[in-house]
């Protein structure tokens, strides 16, 4: 019962080994290599065997013209005479001639009788021929003349043909060499091919089952495989930086929500219990409400976040004047400095076009804003600066006068619900300058944060928000 399954597997086995993109590559080595041994065979054919046919057919082309001018000019004697000449000097005695007659019959020359392959006027042929009683291969040219008289011009072919075979046994042991090694390449090819994705295979695997820590191995070759496993490891650092930063998002939403609900709820609960009148009840329900404003807003302001960073945003992309949107908020936040006896000041050149989502870059530097009025004391300045540093770059300053960030805390600005110890006792949920971030990194830039004046006992704190603008 085993053995149809035994079967089977081996079949599924052999459908994936051909399947497999080592067994494709490793057969295209093989058919590419098997190629250029054909085209050099068929060069080194053509420069050896193939020459030397043209040139005995060169040879015999221009005695054949030599005899014809010898007819033309002494008749039957003269080509009998040019013919003796010429086997008379062929030391070689590879020359073959006839001279015959319309009837045939055999006027001159060293063949016995005229062969039957050489019957068209004008036409080339190739037979064995009886040379002086003696059968030889012969390439030979057959001439009509005047008269019903015929010429044959041919040579012994004996030391081409054996080229010919000579040469036909070494390719035909060259090819069978060149398949040979085609064969072992292409296994070795496919080999190779296997052991560096069986790396990535496994690491993919280790993965799938959980195990985010692994990464796929690098050599010290730096191909292409180690490009793309450096790629993929990239990506598996990005993905377990996701990881870890949803874990924090959901420990600090179920730290920092669970105290305001639980607030909002037992306010209601005491004075739906206790409260005196309707007056009492109604000012709790209130400030419930303004809690639960409050968490809907940290919802919101984590979907803005989540667009930004998903790119989702990137459908509302079009150009727009960024000086305008930095006298909007100018305006919306100068008033409320104003109101703190703060002083904003403001410097951008007239025209800084970009191209970008208008509502998220005025999102972003109005957190930047927010932050520095509040921790910016009472008659302190708040200064908002702007510049196009380069063609396709934006560069936007906020700096304050307030106790500035320990460069441990400025490390972890960016991350959801962090609050320095200076904060925490101010209202906010810690998702300004995570927002600011994403914005950045949505529009091909960066969050930068420094001292404002270094050296001083109040250094304030400097947020360079860097935009492309071809973003």
């Amino acid at each position: 019962m085993t053995a149809p399954a035994e079967e089977n597997g081996g079949w599924r086995d052999l459908g994936a080994y051909l399947k497999s993109a080592g067994f494709r590559f490793a057969t295209l080595f093989a058919v590419l290599f098997l190629a250029a041994m054909v085209g050099f065979a068929f060069m080194l054919w053509w420069g050896t065997a193939g020459t030397l046919s043209r040139q005995i057919d060169d040879a015999i082309r221009a005695d054949a013209l030599g005899l014809q001018e010898a007819w033309r000019s002494g008749g039957t004697a003269a080509v009998v005479d040019a013919i003796g000449e010429r086997l008379a000097v062929d030391i070689d005695d590879h020359a073959i001639y006839l001279l015959a007659d319309s009837a045939g019959l055999r006027i001159g020359g060293n063949l016995d009788r005229w062969p039957a392959v050489a019957q068209a006027s004008w036409s080339w042929s190739a037979d064995t021929v009886r040379r002086d009683g003696v059968a030889v291969p012969a390439r030979m040219h057959h001439v009509p003349l005047g008269q019903g008289h015929r010429l044959l011009v041919g040579r012994d072919a004996t030391d081409r043909e054996k080229l010919r075979t000579l040469l036909s046994e070494a390719l035909l042991w060259s090819f069978a060499v060149a398949v040979a090694f085609a064969i072992a390449g292409a296994a070795a090819l496919r080999r190779a091919l296997g052991e560096r994705l069986r790396a990535a295979s496994m690491t993919a695997g280790a993965i799938a089952a959980g195990d985010l820590t692994r990464r796929v191995p690098l050599s010290a070759q730096r191909d292409e495989f180690d490009q793309l496993g450096a790629s993929m490891n990239a990506m598996l650092d990005r993905i377990d930086q996701l990881m870890v930063g949803i874990k924090g998002v959901s420990d600090s939403i179920a730290h920092d929500l669970r105290t305001p609900i639980a607030r909002a709820r037992m306010r209601l609960e005491n004075a739906l219990m206790s409260a005196p009148d309707e007056e009492t009840l109604r000012a709790a329900m209130e400030t419930t409400v303004a809690d639960l404003d409050g968490i809907s807003r940290v919802f919101q302001a984590l979907l803005r976040i989540a667009e930004a960073e998903a790119g989702a945003r990137r459908a509302a992309f079009a150009p727009f004047d960024l000086a305008q949107v930095l006298a909007d908020a100018a305006e919306v936040y100068g008033a409320l400095a104003e109101e703190r006896s703060q002083h904003l000041q403001t410097s951008w050149p007239d025209k800084l076009e970009m191209v970008g989502d208008r509502d998220m870059v005025l999102q972003a530097i109005a957190n930047l804003l927010d932050n520095a009025v509040k921790f910016t004391p009472q008659g302190g300045t708040i200064r908002l600066n702007a510049s196009a540093p380069a063609r396709d770059r934006r560069e936007i300053s906020v700096r304050d006068e307030g106790p500035g960030l320990a460069p441990e805390d400025r490390a972890r600005a960016g991350e959801r619900f962090f609050r320095a110890d200076p904060s925490r006792a101010l209202p906010g949920s810690g998702l300004g300058l995570s927002l600011v971030k994403a914005v950045a990194a949505l529009h091909g830039g960066g969050l930068r944060l420094g001292d404002a004046q270094a050296g001083a006992e109040r250094t304030g704190l400097e947020a360079r928000l860097i935009l492309s603008s071809r973003a």
